[in-house]
C-alpha cells in the first residue's frame, strides 16, 4: 500500500502541531482530569501532559508544571538543575506531549479517521479518545486486533525469541499464504508458529479454486479478492501442500526431482513449467519436512488389532484390480490432474473415483476390525506408517504414492523392530 511517512519530531519542530498544541493548552485542566485517575499516586503528583525541552541540552524533561498561560501559549516549570523558574512556549518544537495526549493531538492535527492497535492498547485508545473530544476533535474509528501467540499460547516476545518471523514464514511458504493468515480473524488471538503454515497454504489454494465458481457477492467475501485487490490470479494446484508433505514423508525425498517423479506418475501432463506454483510448493514442502517434520517423526509398533487391520489392508490392495480406466493407475497413467484431498473442487474424473474407492476400502477395513472410532484406525496408519500423529486423506495418498509402494510401506512397517 502507498503511505506518506511523517516524523513526529519534524512535525513538532516545523510547527505542524502548533494549532492543536494550543488547543491542548487551553483545555489543560480537562486533560488532567482525564489522565490523573489512570495514574499511580506518585506519578500523578508530578504529571503534566506537556514535557518541555531543555533549552540548554535539548533533552525532554518530565517535570511538574508550575503554571500555564493559554493566552500567551506558554507554561512555566522549575529547572531541575538550578531550581530557576522557566517560561517556555508550547509551540515551535519547544514542548512535546506525553504519549496518550500526544496520540489524541495527532488524531486532531492530522485528521485521522481510522486507527488500528493491539489489544494491549485498549485502555489507551479510550483515554486518548476522551482527550480528543476534550480538545474539540472526533476520535477515529478503531479496530483493536488481538495478539500473536507462540506454540504454547503465550504472547510473542522479542526478548524471549518465541514465535515466528515474516522471513521465516516466507522460507517455507508463499507470500499469499501469509497474507491469508493476516487477513483472517484479526480480532482473535492467533498462534503464529510453524505448524500453522501448511493449513494456510492449502486454504489459500482452496479459496483460489473456489473464486471462479462464485457469484460476485461471494467473491467479495472470499479472502483472495482482498489479497489481490479484487483481481486474483487463476491458480491450478493439482496436489495440495499437505499431501506433498506426506509424500515427502513416505518417500524420504531429498530433492524436487524425486517428488516430481511421483507427481508425473500420477499426472504426466503436469510439469514444473506448466505449474510453477506447484513447483514452488514442492521446494517449500521438502524444506519444511526436513526442518520440522523429520526431526519429530516417531514410529510406533502396531497393536494386535492394528496389525490385523493393516495385514487386511495389505491383502485388499494386493487384490485391487483398478475398476477404472488405465489412466487411473499411478504407475501407468496418462490421466488428468486433480486436487487430491479436495475432490469437491474438481470434476469427478477417474482419478478422483480411484482415490474415493481406495478411501472407501480403508474405511471398510477399519469397520471390519471394529475400531471403537474410525479416527483411531486412521491415527494408527499415520503413526505406524508415517511416524506422525496426523496425515492425509489416505485413499488420495495411496492414489498418488502408488498401490505397490503403499503395500511395500505397510510390509516394512509390520516387520519393523
Amino acid at each position: 500500500f502507498e503511505y506518506e511517512f511523517k516524523s513526529a519530531t519534524a512535525c513538532y519542530q516545523a510547527g505542524e502541531f502548533d494549532e492543536t498544541l494550543l488547543k491542548v493548552l487551553r483545555n489543560y485542566d480537562k486533560v488532567m482530569q482525564i489522565m490523573l485517575p489512570s495514574l499511580r499516586e506518585e506519578r500523578a503528583a508530578s504529571y503534566s501532559p506537556f514535557m518541555p525541552l531543555c533549552p540548554k541540552t535539548g533533552h525532554v524533561l518530565q517535570v511538574p508544571i508550575e503554571s500555564v498561560n493559554a493566552e500567551k501559549g506558554t507554561l512555566t516549570y522549575q529547572d531541575p538543575q538550578t531550581s530557576e523558574l522557566i517560561e517556555t512556549l508550547v509551540t515551535g518544537g519547544k514542548c512535546k506531549l506525553q504519549w496518550k495526549p500526544d496520540w489524541a493531538m495527532r488524531w486532531v492535527a492530522m485528521g485521522v479517521d481510522y486507527e488500528m492497535c493491539g489489544k494491549d492498547l485498549i485502555d489507551s485508545v479510550k483515554l486518548s479518545g476522551q482527550i480528543c473530544r476534550a480538545i474539540g476533535g472526533t476520535p477515529p474509528e478503531n479496530l483493536t486486533y488481538e495478539l500473536f501467540l507462540d506454540e504454547n499460547g503465550q504472547k510473542i516476545s522479542k526478548s524471549k525469541g518465541n514465535g515466528l518471523t515474516i522471513e521465516e514464514w516466507l522460507s517455507y511458504a508463499s507470500n499469499e499464504s501469509l497474507a491469508l493468515y493476516m487477513f483472517k480473524e484479526p480480532k482473535r488471538a492467533k498462534r503464529l508458529h510453524f505448524d500453522v503454515i501448511p493449513k494456510h497454504v492449502d486454504e489459500y489454494s482452496q479459496f483460489s479454486a473456489a473464486f471462479t465458481r462464485q457469484s460476485e457477492k461471494e467473491q467479495i467475501a472470499n479472502p483472495v479478492w482482498h489479497i489481490h485487490n479484487g483481481n486474483p490470479p487463476v491458480i491450478d494446484m493439482p496436489i495440495n501442500f499437505s499431501m506433498l508433505l506426506n509424500l515427502v514423508s513416505a518417500s524420504n525425498a531429498e530433492n524436487a526431482d524425486v517428488l516430481w517423479g511421483f507427481i508425473k506418475q500420477y499426472a504426466p501432463s503436469v510439469t514444473p513449467e506448466s505449474h510453477p506454483q506447484l513447483n514452488a510448493q514442492v521446494g517449500f514442502a521438502i524444506k519444511y519436512f526436513h526442518d520440522f517434520v523429520a526431526p519429530t517423526k516417531k514410529f510406533r509398533a502396531p497393536t494386535d488389532q492394528e496389525r490385523a487391520a493393516m495385514q487386511d489392508l495389505y491383502g485388499r490392495l494386493s487384490a485391487f484390480n483398478f475398476p477404472f480406466s488405465s489412466e487411473c493407475h499411478p504407475e501407468r497413467s496418462e490421466g488428468s490432474p486433480t486436487i487430491l484431498g479436495d475432490s469437491s473442487a474438481t470434476p469427478q474424473n477417474d482419478s478422483v473415483k480411484l482415490a474415493d474407492t481406495l478411501q472407501t476400502m480403508v474405511f471398510d477395513v477399519g469397520k471390519t476390525h471394529e475400531f471403537t472410532e474410525l479416527k483411531l484406525w486412521f491415527q494408527a496408519l499415520y503413526q505406524v506408517l508415517l511416524g506422525q500423529d496426523q496425515g492425509p486423506r489416505f485413499g488420495s495418498f495411496i492414489a498418488l504414492y502408488g498401490v505397490e509402494k503403499t503395500r511395500a510401506m505397510i510390509f516394512a512397517a509390520l516387520n519393523r523392530e
